[in-house]
């Protein structure tokens, strides 16, 4: 039967030779739309979460933050891998992603604005959830458009353009978030707006081609693991991005989950001191990532490379993060801000191209990218995880989250080097036929 002359013919991914000119407008719709949902995430997350937590249960403060985290690390975890599965085979005029980044924005407003009504631990854990999984409806789907839309070739800089926006919300969000530590109902309120318009504002950007020439998917075992299970085949490289990066980020969030309690407990700064350091911290952490980030892309193209960026990143953060042992003055919190930011910085330049260069095949792009993802979000939730059971195992004190986090993020660094950066690209095309 001869194909709908109305249907567009189906493309799932763009050929070096498809694209002679950058397509600079996704870099700047996948950017803003990580701006719009990372930054009240970890505005929340970081800050208003812990705020709220404080409020309600302030005896066992440690212990249910490290609940919430546990509960919804499942819940994303599984959120990635089901919704980029379906995002991946989903027919619709409006595209593939579409569709999920729109309800994904809807359903984190309300499930936020839920969170933000209840009062009992339980509720919360729910809510919570709820919120992870209609937040990776947007995750998962957003980052599978630097797959489809973008060459190979302009990889690198489309991603230093979405790590633009990543590296201000990643940062800013908590800045914004403390804002708010006098206010923590309405602070939440305000974030789950902005997250609204992160799908929305992508997709206007974007205008994602028809889905409707895309193959039909009919359910079969094969096709069930190919499509909603971790991959199994080609993946040594994938995995070892994955766990790598998973550890580096880990090291930062472990520290950020836990920074009002560090600046109150560790560091012994009044409410009016927290609120300052907060905002100074993560305003450095925010301005060295945004210069990094802009000049680490370019260098990486340069260098050919996207591990050893991703190396020296991991030992500048394990550097920065170890300098609290030190001293608990506060200005041992600001350098670690200047060099976390700084590698972090390069961390987010040249994270997505290494994403995408570890893919095992191009047609699950929304499900693994989603899955990779969970280094950066998987990474908030184990943070205060790791955070939680350092404090519990030494009756209380903050100490021993600096030397673990160190120690993390060198591991994470060594395990991206051995990472295969130089795997032929034909593998990749000829999945994507």
């Amino acid at each position: 039967m001869a194909q709908n002359e109305n249907v567009p013919e189906w493309h799932g991914t763009v050929l070096d030779s498809e694209q002679p000119k950058k397509p600079i407008k996704i870099g700047i719709a996948t950017g803003i739309g990580a701006l719009l949902w990372l930054g009240p995430y970890l505005g929340v997350n970081g800050v208003l979460l812990p705020a709220k937590v404080q409020q309600i249960i302030p005896n066992e403060k440690a212990q249910v933050v490290a609940l919430l985290a546990s509960a919804a690390m499942i819940a994303a975890t599984l959120a990635n891998i089901i919704i980029g599965g379906f995002s991946d085979i989903t027919r619709s005029r409006f595209g593939r992603r579409t569709p999920w980044i729109i309800a994904g924005s809807v359903g984190s407003l309300l499930t936020l604005l839920w969170f933000n009504m209840v009062t009992t631990v339980p509720m919360m854990v729910v809510a919570w959830c709820s919120y992870q999984v209609c937040l990776n409806a947007i995750v998962a789907p957003l980052l599978a458009f630097l797959q489809d839309q973008v060459a190979p070739k302009n990889r690198g800089t489309i991603s230093s353009i979405y790590a633009f926006g990543y590296v201000i919300g990643q940062y800013g969000g908590q800045v914004v978030g403390a804002q708010f530590l006098s206010h923590v109902g309405t602070g939440i309120v305000v974030m789950a707006f902005l997250t609204l318009l992160s799908g929305p504002i992508a997709a206007i950007i974007v205008r994602e081609p028809s889905s409707l020439g895309m193959p039909k998917k009919h359910f079969t075992a094969g096709m069930v693991v190919q499509n909603f299970v971790f991959p199994l085949h080609q993946a040594k490289d994938f995995y070892l991005a994955l766990f790598g990066k998973l550890l580096i980020n880990t090291a930062t969030t472990a520290i950020m989950g836990y920074q009002l309690y560090i600046l109150s407990d560790y560091i012994q700064l009044n409410t009016g001191g927290q609120q300052k350091y907060i905002s100074i911290i993560n305003m450095m952490l925010m301005v060295t990532a945004i210069i990094m980030s802009i000049t680490a892309g370019p260098v990486s193209d340069w260098m050919k490379s996207r591990k050893i960026p991703v190396f020296i990143a991991a030992f500048l953060v394990a550097v920065g993060v170890a300098f609290p042992m030190l001293s608990n003055n506060p200005w041992t919190m600001v350098v670690y801000g200047l060099l976390a930011g700084l590698g972090m910085g390069i961390f987010f330049a040249v994270d997505q191209a290494l994403n995408l260069e570890v893919l095992p095949n191009p047609q699950t792009a929304a499900k693994d990218l989603g899955i990779l993802n969970l280094a950066n979000t998987g990474s908030q939730i184990i943070g205060p995880i790791v955070a939680a059971a350092i404090v519990t195992a030494s009756h209380g004190s903050y100490f021993g989250i600096f030397p673990v986090c160190a120690g993390l993020a060198l591991v994470g660094g060594i395990m991206i080097l051995f990472v295969n950066e130089h795997r032929d690209v034909k593998v990749q095309e000829e999945n994507a036929k």
